[in-house]
């Protein structure tokens, strides 16, 4: 199917690779205008390049999404730009890891903002922007934010607070046919995956904790950002679709071995891999 989001401005942050990439190209080949925001120039330029080379329509605008004022600029360029917002995907994230015991309050609040304040200052200009016209906000969850992940307490926490934040202002944008749903995923490849996924063992021990086998593809989240982006989702709103491989429906004790893992590998696991 074709321009299932033809007519539409989109507003994607972290579009310059993984998911918040393979988002704005998906978008842009189904019809929608797209502005592409990202913390580096040159990953945003490129993608828009690209999208502008495969005949969509689309441009960037460099945002660090954790400064509130430079989201609302965002928001601002992608209104001068194009003249309208109809999809806001709330993408990009930065986060720390590490056990409770030595997680500095320094990185707790840095986990809190590049999780659920993004999401705050993204979803907040979205619905000053869509007021009067409706429109769909897609945030990004994790499956971190549904079960407990060892080192992983700030960003669950953050990620957990997406889910229930994103369910009270659905209800606040409902009058103004404003959706705002989440799209939870699991381990997907990405530029953090495949920088922490040190050998093919890791690569295999990770694919078979998932229940279909393998780990997800950024195409496979943007497919599910797109059905929440699109009228095909007009009746959907505050809700999580969760896009992880089976993984967060499984109750079997014991798949994963954390004993046998190294500090090195152990850090891995537990470092930027989209979760």
């Amino acid at each position: 199917m074709n321009g299932r989001l033809q007519g539409k401005v989109a507003l994607i942050s972290g579009a310059g690779t993984g998911i918040g990439a393979a988002a704005a190209q998906l978008f842009a080949a189904q019809g929608a205008r797209v502005m592409l925001c990202g913390r580096r120039r040159e990953p945003i330029e490129t993608m828009a390049a690209k999208i502008r080379e495969q005949g969509g329509e689309a441009d960037w605008v460099q945002t660090d999404v954790t400064d509130e004022q430079a989201v609302e600029r965002a928001v601002a360029r992608t209104l001068e730009r194009f003249r309208r917002l109809d999809v806001m995907v709330n993408n990009a994230v930065n986060y720390t890891w590490g056990p409770l015991a030595q997680l500095s309050t320094e990185d707790w609040h840095k986990s809190l903002r590049g999780s659920l304040d993004v999401a705050f200052f993204g979803t907040r200009a979205a619905m000053r922007a869509m007021q009067g016209r409706g429109g769909s906000i897609i945030n990004m969850g994790s499956v971190a934010g549904l079960l407990g992940s060892p080192g992983l307490s700030a960003y669950g926490a953050a990620k957990a607070g997406v889910i229930n934040f994103s369910r009270a202002v659905a209800l606040e944008g409902a009058a103004d046919r404003i959706r705002v749903n989440v799209v939870i995923p699991g381990i997907v490849w990405s530029e953090g995956t495949r920088e922490a996924m040190q050998s093919e063992q890791m690569i295999a021990a990770t694919a078979r904790a998932v229940p279909l086998g393998r780990i997800g593809e950024p195409e496979e989240v943007a497919n599910a950002i797109l059905f929440l982006a699109s009228d095909e989702s007009s009746y959907i709103t505050g809700q999580s679709l969760i896009v992880d491989g089976g993984k967060t429906c499984e109750l079997n004790v014991g798949a994963t071995d954390y004993t046998s893992q190294t500090s090195s590998e152990y850090r891995a696991t537990q470092g930027d891999l989209n979760l």
